[in-house]
């Protein structure tokens, strides 16, 4: 089989995106573990930005157990979302379970799962 000259060139490029999100993934890592530091305190609050956050952090926990509307994002301020943002990035290549990256989140997610995962789909 013979490979084309574009698809060869659709290989290279493909590769070379692997590796730089591969250079960059520390420096994701440490923007989307901030971001949950920022996130994870106003998620545990009673307002309608905390039961979206609550919610979109339970479906990052675990998507199947915890579905999340994307269009919900749409209710945060803006920075609330870019952290979202941040957070997906993250776990784009997981080698941390979302609630392994912030201190007690065992124990946190457990208090999400508590005040937000009894709502019924929306």
């Amino acid at each position: 089989m013979h490979v084309g000259q574009n698809e060869s060139r659709n290989i290279a490029s493909a590769l070379a995106a692997v590796q730089a999100h591969q250079q960059q993934q520390p420096a994701i890592a440490l923007a989307g573990t901030q971001a949950l530091y920022r996130l994870v305190p106003i998620a545990l609050r009673n307002s309608n930005q905390s039961r979206v956050l609550g919610r979109f952090l339970l479906g990052v926990y675990n998507g199947e157990e915890f579905p999340f509307e994307l269009s919900a994002l749409r209710s945060l301020d803006l920075a609330l979302f870019e952290d979202c943002l941040k957070v997906l990035m993250m776990d784009y290549t997981p080698d941390l379970e979302v609630h392994e990256r912030i201190q007690g989140g065992s124990q946190i997610w457990q208090q999400l799962i508590e005040k937000w995962a009894p709502e019924s789909l929306e």
